[in-house]
């Protein structure tokens, strides 16, 4: 990136910063990104002189058209829905969104307390991906099946359908979790590349706005500075903490895009695989009743999963999941008998 792309992107962030600052309630964060603004100005400066000696003419500065959606965006919804469009302009100090300091949340104490409630936050991620995907594909195929039986009694036409529905279903998914793992990849890629600059040439600007966050986040302002500067002695480290404290972006949770796509398509794949178990089997006459049960029974269990991650009764999330399922399925069905009828 060049100079003058650098200075614009410094000039824009602090516009940005300004626009989140007044749509801000909270006057401590508000406070927090006016003088995140400063600071993004004050770095636009440096790179302003680069450009004076270089001899290029005096630049003048204009929002981008997407910079201006996003801000009209963020003085209709507010920043807090917007994280990730705003670290996309090189908005800093979003995780006082994602962590504030309250009682239960204590502030770190220490360069290796830095980034380690992230790092538990994602633990358990995975399986809780897995359950929504075999609910997914569970749903979905389930309803697809029973709308093409009510339409038509064909076994084999059933079966087909469920395949049909099982491969676009799980396909679609994997190109979906491919695209969302990828592009957050890329823009952690993008931004740290920014960083790793910014760090190389103005350390102690750096360093005052991650005190800055910290200090918003309940931190007493000189320990804030003591705790940022001494976590800027390590590149690595301090890469990795700017990148979670000033873009709110965890590389700990930034995986495979194939890995991802593979694991979702497993998943969905062994949901969808439930109520076509029957007619794989031979079922002809039974086999509509039959993915209904096995249909039914893995609904109460993947219900019962996610009460785990909500913290509900077991069995009101099983009986919950099952009823949903089952005004889908019904619903379904007899659309397709309609349609079979009126055909």
């Amino acid at each position: 990136m060049s100079a003058l792309e650098r200075w614009h992107s410094e000039k824009q962030s602090a516009w940005l910063y300004r626009v989140v600052a007044e749509r801000e309630e909270d006057e401590t964060k508000s406070r927090m990104f006016r003088a995140l603004a400063g600071a993004a100005e004050e770095q636009a400066e440096i790179l302003l002189g680069d450009l004076r000696q270089a001899g290029a003419p005096e630049p003048r500065f204009h929002p981008s058209a997407r910079a201006r959606l996003v801000a009209f965006l963020t003085r209709k919804i507010g920043p807090r829905h917007l994280q990730p469009m705003l670290a996309a302009f090189k908005v800093r100090g979003l995780s006082v969104y994602q962590s504030p300091a309250t009682a239960g949340h204590p502030m770190p104490v220490s360069s290796s307390d830095v980034g380690e409630r992230h790092r538990r936050k994602g633990r358990g991620g995975s399986l809780r991906a897995a359950v929504f995907g075999l609910n997914d594909g569970l749903v979905s195929n389930t309803c697809l099946i029973l709308g093409v039986a009510g339409a038509s009694e064909s076994a084999p036409l059933v079966l087909t359908t469920g395949i049909a529905g099982l491969l676009a279903g799980a396909f679609s998914m994997a190109a979906g979790e491919w695209v969302s793992v990828r592009s957050q990849r890329e823009l952690y890629e993008r931004q740290i590349g920014e960083e790793r600059e910014e760090l190389a040439r103005y350390p102690e600007e750096e360093a005052e706005e991650l005190a800055l966050i910290y200090a918003a986040r309940g931190v007493p302002v000189e320990d804030a500075r003591a705790l940022a500067r001494k976590v800027l002695k390590d590149p690595e480290q301090a890469l990795a903490t700017l990148s979670r404290e000033e873009l709110g972006l965890n590389p700990d949770d930034l995986g495979s895009p194939w890995r991802a796509a593979i694991y979702s398509f497993g998943a969905f794949a062994a949901g969808a695989l439930i109520p076509l178990a029957p007619f794989f089997g031979g079922a002809t006459r039974n086999g509509i009743p039959i993915a209904v049960l096995l249909s039914a029974l893995a609904l109460l269990c993947v219900g019962g999963c996610l009460s785990l991650f909500s913290g509900r009764s077991v069995w009101l999330g099983g009986l919950r999941m099952l009823a949903i399922g089952a005004a889908a399925g019904g619903a379904t069905y007899g659309i397709g008998r309609w349609i079979g009828v009126s055909v």
